[in-house]
């Protein structure tokens, strides 16, 4: 006997794939209810069933239909796929290392999927998506699906399988991986596909339509998630060899040929609503990208016929004229917004939403952890109910849960205070719930009078103000605070003090995090082990990395870092204004997750760092010894942050919390002082109109933390896995002595702006090796990627350097790819007659 509860959809029984026998007709009368659902118009009954397929005895099951008035609509963009424990990054990294198989894999990532929507159904969530799990990234997933793999991983046709998916996504032993760049202003990475004339689309993943009847078999009815057609070529680039100019929209017929026999699939399978993302439409587009939106989806409509079509957008405003292009696609049952990044799009639709069509109205916020405003959010949805229409609203998150953490369950430790503020992925499907039910006149009083006190609670806190922090920010707005003297003078300077060969190398900061090194730091936080014997273990991992650097003949030394977790979390537990969890993990690509801090309040730094270690570190030495930092842009953009001030008062509060730590280590002499910005593009907004506003004060507040520093001492920065050919003026305009820039995965897209013109004084280090992949470049590959440097860049400028830190890799891949690297610099160096 089984206990089923589920949407009664057609007269005579359920529509669930069984067999279902009424004990009584439709149209006779209601018997009492045997529960409710808190509503008036949602009634429980009894029915006998037999279903087949499992062979269960005929038993009593309950449906539930609603007799009047309205069902809540609710609707979730995307949910964490990691798993709250990161089931989903050991089972990868597991298989990855052939520790396991990949059934072993594949069965951690079903348990995963039905733990996820057995979630949401449980919650009461309307429309809950399915295919939007992945093994790696929704784009590489759509690229599979579409079989557009290059030919250089050797593909032969077929369903694609882990080999040829990895191999994409993390390289191999012989070939590089595939491009990675940021998803939109968030810290995500999606792999960008490859494309050229030439490619043959073919439907070769059928993962959309086997997630969708697996979830359908557990007896969920999902939402199947595609990457929009056209969004999927917006988001590509021409392959190696293909002219740059190639319009990528030119292949948008070969790839809705794919596209229609992936829909023809899920109708088959019965599905009855589609959710294509195309996140592209809140860009900037042309006239003829917004046509290919229309000829797009004009070409589709004959095959979703009969389908429920959502196209979903979020992270920020659309543009009008891209609304209007939105709102008139063929075919189209629903649209998506961002409602709490899109504010301004509220005024669209109030100026003019199509009649009969769905409103998914995203008001609870995907991309932090805050719990959302309840009685707010109403607000908003009361003003829109009453221009789409009653039975057209469906209450929605702004964007995928991806982007947040997964669960405050498991935050045990937390501060009982703060946690009453925060919402993670779960508890914001309550909210939409919650949300949704207020609209069905089912409002839970006692949670949103819960909710309205936590926010108070929030608002009035002592804990969150610091006047005297408030009041050295406010003081930072009168001055531009640059360096005293020109670049070109410092690098003299510096050069006299350091002595460096030409085309000096370098690392990016860390190196392998090893399982006994995680031990030590995992033991030592638990009080395991005294902090005499941490400091030992920790000082001993940092003699191994000098005296390997120092082997390898690296000319600029780190430290390795082994006493870091994460580059943002080890500061922030170290800043008043941060509080921390122990499972608030999220993705940032593959199997990597990031742990953000959370910024509650204001910020200040009550005592030095990294001061300790670096010292430590350099008296190992005769080598300059790099301190390395967390810029204030990066520490802001990978963290989740109040939302109570504006972003940029909160940054130039960490600004000065990092400025007194530069001083410090300048004191203890530190004479090469790192402060990273691999962030920094990743908050720039996606509208061109409101980027200067951000660059102005992203760069400012990096210009802070070294201002007062001697001409002697050299600042370097580092930025990694974004295009930077578009704010390349702003990194000058940082004053940067030296920065390492990501270069070697992205096809040395970085050299074209040099080739275009571009005059850049400061030292510049472009990546000339990927380390997110295992693949060990040769020296020889090395050597002719830095005369591709030499090529635009001048010889006394450029440093030498892998794409990115160490810490992912294992020694075993690191040490023969850093003696290719320093071989290859010396190589180069014999060329110079250097």
């Amino acid at each position: 006997m089984r206990r089923v509860i589920m949407n009664l959809r057609s007269y005579g029984g359920c529509s669930t794939g069984s067999s279902w026998t009424p004990k009584f007709a439709i149209n006779t009368p209601i018997p009492t209810p045997f529960s409710s659902r808190s509503s008036s118009s949602s009634f429980f009954f009894i029915f006998n069933y037999t279903k087949k397929a499992n062979n269960f005895q005929r038993g009593i099951g309950l449906c539930y239909l609603t007799i009047q008035g309205r069902t809540m609509a609710s609707h979730i963009v995307g949910y964490p796929r990691m798993g709250p424990k990161r089931e989903l990054k050991f089972a990868l990294e597991s298989f990855w290392d052939k520790k396991s198989s990949a059934e072993d894999l594949q069965k951690v990532a079903s348990d995963l999927r039905a733990s996820i929507w057995k979630q949401m159904a449980d919650a009461g969530i309307k429309y809950i998506p399915s295919n939007t799990f992945s093994y790696y990234d929704q784009v590489l997933d759509a690229t599979a699906l579409l079989g557009a793999v290059p030919p250089r991983y050797g593909w032969s046709g077929g369903e694609i399988g882990f080999d040829t998916y990895f191999s994409m996504a993390r390289g191999n032993a012989s070939l590089p991986a595939m491009e990675m760049t940021k998803w939109f202003d968030t810290n995500y990475h999606f792999i960008v596909p490859e494309l050229g004339p030439d490619v043959n689309f073919t439907y070769a993943s059928h993962k959309a339509v086997d997630e969708y009847k697996e979830a359908k078999a557990l007896g969920v009815d999902t939402v199947p998630v595609l990457i929009g057609p056209v969004s999927y070529l917006l988001l590509s680039k021409p392959a190696k060899g293909v002219d740059k100019s190639f319009s990528l929209l030119s292949l948008l017929p070969k790839v809705l040929a794919v596209y229609k026999e992936v829909v023809a699939d899920l109708k088959a399978a019965g599905a009855s609503w589609i959710q294509f993302d195309e996140p592209t439409l809140v860009t900037d587009l042309d006239s003829h990208q917004l046509q290919a939106f229309s000829a797009a989806y004009s070409e589709l409509a004959s095959t979703l016929s009969g389908l429920n079509v959502l196209v979903e957008t979020y992270f920020a405003d659309i543009p009008a004229e891209a609304f209007k292009t939105l709102t008139a696609l063929d075919g189209v049952t629903a649209f998506g917004f961002d409602l709490v990044r899109g504010t301004k799009t509220l005024d669209l639709i109030k100026g003019g939403f199509p009649t009969g069509k769905y409103l998914f109205a995203g008001v609870v916020d995907g991309r932090n952890i805050w719990a959302n405003d309840l009685a707010a959010s109403l607000s908003t949805l009361n003003a829109l109910e009453s221009v789409v229409g009653k039975d057209k609203l469906v209450v929605s998150t702004s964007c995928s849960l991806l982007h947040t953490a997964v669960d405050l369950v498991n935050e045990t430790k937390l501060d009982t205070e703060i946690k009453s503020w925060l919402a993670f992925a779960a508890q914001k499907i309550v909210e939409v719930n919650a949300l949704a039910k207020a609209l069905s006149e089912q409002k839970d009083e006692a949670f949103f009078s819960s909710n309205a006190s936590a926010l108070a609670s929030r608002r009035s806190s002592p804990r969150v103000t610091n006047e005297g922090v408030q009041k050295a920010a406010a003081a930072l707005k009168g001055s531009d605070h640059r360096r005293a003297t020109n670049v070109s003078a410092r690098l003299d300077a510096q050069q006299k003090k350091l002595n460096l060969p030409v085309l000096p190398t370098t690392t990016i900061g860390s190196f392998p995090q090893t399982v006994e090194l995680r031990r030590v730091r995992r033991e030592f936080k638990a009080n395991k082990i005294s902090e005499e014997e941490y400091v030992k273990s920790i000082t001993e991992e940092i003699r191994k990395v000098v005296v390997l650097q120092e082997e390898l003949d690296i000319d600029v030394l780190v430290h390795g870092e082994p006493e870091r977790n994460d580059m943002v979390e080890y500061f922030g537990e170290q800043l008043s204004g941060f509080a921390f969890t122990v499972n608030g993990w999220v993705q940032s690509y593959g199997s990597r997750c990031v742990k953000p801090p959370i910024i509650y309040g204001d910020v200040s730094r009550p005592k030095p760092m990294t001061v300790f270690w670096s010292s430590t570190a350099q008296g190992m030495t005769k080598r300059p010894m790099k301190g390395m930092l967390t810029g204030p842009v990066t520490i802001l953009n990978w963290s989740f942050v109040r939302n109570d001030q504006p972003r940029s008062e909160t940054c130039y509060q960490i600004a000065l919390a990092i400025k007194d730590e530069v001083e410090d280590l300048e004191k203890a002499g530190i004479t090469v002082i790192q402060i990273d910005e691999a962030a920094l593009r990743e908050g720039l907004p996606l509208r061109k109109s409101e980027q200067a506003h951000y660059l102005d004060w992203a760069v400012h507040s990096f210009r802070i933390t070294n201002v007062g520093v001697q001409d002697s001492t050299q600042i370097h920065t580092h930025m990694c896995y974004s295009n930077f050919n578009d704010i390349i003026h702003s990194i000058i305009d940082m004053d940067a002595d030296v920065i390492t820039i990501e270069n070697s995965r992205s096809d040395e897209k970085l050299l074209s702006v040099f080739r275009e013109g571009v005059k850049y004084g400061a030292g510049i280090g472009p990546g000339v090796y990927d380390i997110h992949s295992p693949r060990i470049p040769s020296t020889e590959e090395m050597a002719e990627r830095i005369n591709k440097m030499l090529a635009v860049l001048e010889t006394n400028i450029l440093w030498v350097n892998p794409d990115c830190g160490l810490k992912t890799r294992k020694y075993t891949e690191v040490k023969p790819a850093l003696e290719n690297m320093v071989a290859a610099t010396k190589v180069i160096r014999t060329q110079l007659g250097k």
